[in-house]
């Protein structure tokens, strides 16, 4: 397989950056282009990176559908990470979690078609899985959306599945479970769920858990999401196309089980105060991985705790005082 030349769009947000960096230091890529508008990443993610020869950064936004054919144009693959998350933000907001992730995805796929582009490879969500009682989830049986965000994110999947139909655009959609790691901003409005916690035991603070802590997530650390992520965009295996995984460890923690990890951690004994239910949450999360095994040969190399505890020493060196 020769060098190849790839966008990707959120590439200043959590898991975008991450990406960016590994793709930089992977022989295999000739040049990274990152498209990101900045309303939900951070500079600060990718400035670090400015000088290296490979890399290359547009603050443009994905709704801008000239400015995406323009851009695209002579590149590979296309990482389409950039998104509106939060399912809270969604309810406040559903107008425009369905500009930025349904439009603004139409327009990176038809931009791929267009020009020509191999592969896209989709930033999918487990909140497609929405009331289906089953678990494991399995790619094959999905429920009724539980939130705004959840129908932009299956509407996504629909949509790349009419162009491999309609124009032959090849995509892989990763339905991410919870992904966690340094670099996920506890301070955001609409942050995650651990960033949090490990700011409040940094802090001393009692973590506020919606509902009895007995929901459960299974919580992917990073790493192996980069590992889904770089499998997807390389494998040269036909029948590994035109599909979606799940991208997990296949296990399921609650949050109480997350707040035990993290007094042991921390070694600090805080409880946790407990609040109402939050709306649009599914009770509880956990993946079959066995698709992705088979047909992408991933596997969850990191576990739950393991990423928790990186995650935590993280925050300790860039939070703690």
């Amino acid at each position: 397989m020769s060098p190849i030349k790839i966008i990707v769009t959120g590439g200043a947000g959590f898991i975008g950056s991450h990406l960016v960096e590994q793709l930089l230091h992977d022989n295999r890529i000739l040049s990274v282009r990152v498209i990101d508008n900045l309303s939900n990443g951070y500079y600060s993610n990718i400035s670090h990176l400015k000088e290296h020869p490979k890399f290359e950064f547009f603050e443009k936004d994905i709704c801008d559908y000239e400015k995406m054919v323009e851009l695209t144009k002579g590149y590979d693959v296309i990482s389409h990470q950039a998104a509106l998350g939060s399912v809270p933000r969604s309810i406040e907001n559903p107008m425009l979690s369905t500009k930025v992730n349904i439009d603004g995805t139409v327009n990176i796929l038809h931009a791929a078609v267009v020009n020509k582009i191999d592969r896209v490879i989709l930033a999918c969500s487990s909140s497609t899985y929405g009331d289906h009682p089953a678990l494991p989830k399995s790619e094959d049986t999905i429920g009724k959306p539980l939130s705004p965000y959840a129908v932009t994110k299956y509407t996504i999947e629909l949509f790349a599945d009419v162009f491999r139909r309609t124009y032959g655009l090849n995509y892989i959609g990763l339905r991410y479970f919870n992904i966690f790691g340094p670099k996920q901003n506890p301070d955001n409005p609409y942050a995650a769920v651990i960033p949090i916690f490990c700011k409040a035991f940094l802090e001393g603070k009692s973590p506020v858990v919606n509902g009895d802590g007995s929901n459960s997530r299974d919580f992917t650390y990073i790493e192996n999401a980069l590992q889904a992520n770089l499998k997807a965009i390389f494998t040269q295996e036909s029948r590994a196309l035109n599909t979606v995984y799940n991208v997990a460890c296949g296990e399921q923690s609650s949050l109480n089980e997350m707040i035990d990890a993290l007094k042991e951690i921390s070694g600090k004994e805080i409880d946790a105060t407990y609040g109402a239910e939050r709306a649009g949450d599914v009770r509880h999360s956990k993946a079959d991985i066995s698709k992705i095994q088979d047909l992408l040969q991933y596997e969850a190399s990191i576990k739950f705790k393991e990423g928790l505890r990186s995650t935590y020493e993280w925050y300790k060196s860039n939070y703690e005082n």
